[in-house]
Order: structure tokens, then C-alpha cells, then sequence
């Protein structure tokens, strides 16, 4: 994360921010440091008495779906559309397939659990559970639970949310930890085609990553443009 300071008394001063050493390189009067593991898209952003620029540095974000089923490929479709990584797991191997699963740049014929140990998802990551079926929809989310992703949403309707998490708190998923959960997951668009779902999905988490609720821009107080 490197942070110019655009106006003001500092104009000129850079901060460099290495999260992954938590090492710092240039001054920091303004105390920018902290801001760092919040931010995840370049922009301005406004302090008492000056203005500074933003630039994030690092891999794109990483969508994982849990389900090799239409919506997963419409949704990594979608993801890769905008630049994200896609990874789909499914524990059966004859639908984890490229055939099935042309737009994940990533496969895996894995049980959730194991599979998250090799993708390691981080707060860049967005994890979404579309199986339907508990035995694999629980491993998933308590795996997705234990880690820093950013986003994690489960397809199904109301009532199968509440049997969800009545299952997830058995499991010793805390009601904190439940928070988290986008479920019934994805923006109210009316969607039913699984590109339209993809579409919904999509949306929400673009708009969980950008710090806005996602509702009509023709309805929001701040500017359009997203402030960093």
C-alpha cells in the first residue's frame, strides 16, 4: 500500500505500507499506517488538512465457490469479467471438471475443509457456497468461517438459512462468527437465470468490498465514485 499525500502541509511526503512484513518505508505524520489493512481499491481518501492518494499493490481478488453447478461457472464468468481469480471446489471429481468449469482458473476435487488449506483464503477473497446439500454446505462454511475472506454467502431460501445456521451453531459456529454469512446471498434484482444470479452475487460482493450497501446510486448521500 504506498500513500501520497496529495494536499496540505505534507504535500509530496509517500508512505510505503508492506502489510505482509508489517514493515513501514518513508514518514507518517499524518498517521496513515493503521488505514492500511481496511483498504482494498486505489482512491482518494480525506484527512484534517490534506488529501491523499491511495494505491493498493498486490494480486487481484479471489473468488472460491463451492459447487461445480450453472451458477458457479455463470458466476466465475462474471468474477473473471472484472479481473478477479476464480477457484471452484467440488468433492466430485466428475463435475470438478474444465469441461463443466471453463472460467475457474483454478479446480478442486476436494472436500471444502482440505481444499481451503491449499487455497488459503484471505481478506482479499470472496468464498460462496452453492451446493444445496448439507454435507458439503456446513464443511464449507465452518472452513470459510476460520478464515480472513472478505465475503462469504451460501445460495437458498429463507428457511433453508434458518436449518443452515441452526446446523453451523451446532457445529460451534458463534453468532458473531453468523454475521458474516450473506444468506440468502446476493443483491434483490428479482434475479432466476444463473447468470442473473451470477450477476446478483457479484454485485454484493462488490459492493461488501467497496464499503457500499448496494442499493441505487440515484439514492446515495456520498459521491458515486468509491472514497479511499
Amino acid at each position: 500500500m504506498l500513500f501520497t499525500v496529495l494536499e496540505g502541509e505534507h504535500s509530496g511526503a509517500k508512505l510505503l505500507v508492506l502489510l505482509e512484513r508489517d514493515e513501514l518505508v518513508g514518514d507518517d505524520p499524518l498517521g496513515l499506517a493503521p488505514l492500511a489493512p481496511g483498504l482494498r481499491r486505489n482512491g482518494q481518501l480525506d484527512r484534517p488538512g490534506a488529501a491523499v492518494f491511495a494505491e493498493v499493490f498486490g494480486p487481484p481478488p479471489r473468488l472460491v465457490v463451492v459447487g461445480a453447478v450453472d451458477t458457479a461457472e455463470a458466476l466465475c464468468a462474471a468474477a473473471k469479467a472484472v479481473g478477479w481469480r476464480t477457484i471452484c471446489v467440488d468433492a466430485r471429481a466428475k463435475y470438478a471438471t474444465a469441461e463443466r468449469m471453463p472460467s475457474a482458473d483454478e479446480l478442486y476435487a476436494e472436500w471444502p475443509q482440505d481444499a481451503f488449506v491449499h487455497i488459503a483464503p484471505d481478506r482479499n477473497t470472496a468464498v460462496v457456497v452453492l451446493t444445496h446439500d448439507e454435507k458439503f454446505d456446513i464443511p464449507a462454511l465452518v472452513a470459510a468461517f476460520g478464515t480472513e475472506a472478505f465475503y462469504i454467502g451460501a445460495l437458498g431460501s429463507r428457511r433453508a438459512q434458518s436449518k443452515r445456521r441452526e446446523r453451523l451453531i451446532e457445529e460451534g459456529i458463534t453468532a458473531e462468527q453468523l454475521e458474516r454469512l450473506r444468506g440468502p446471498v446476493g443483491l434483490d434484482i428479482g434475479a432466476e437465470t444463473p447468470a442473473e444470479t451470477a450477476v446478483s452475487i457479484l454485485g454484493e460482493a462488490l459492493a461488501l468490498r467497496a464499503g457500499r450497501l448496494g442499493g441505487p446510486l440515484r439514492e446515495a448521500a456520498g459521491r458515486i465514485h468509491v472514497e479511499r
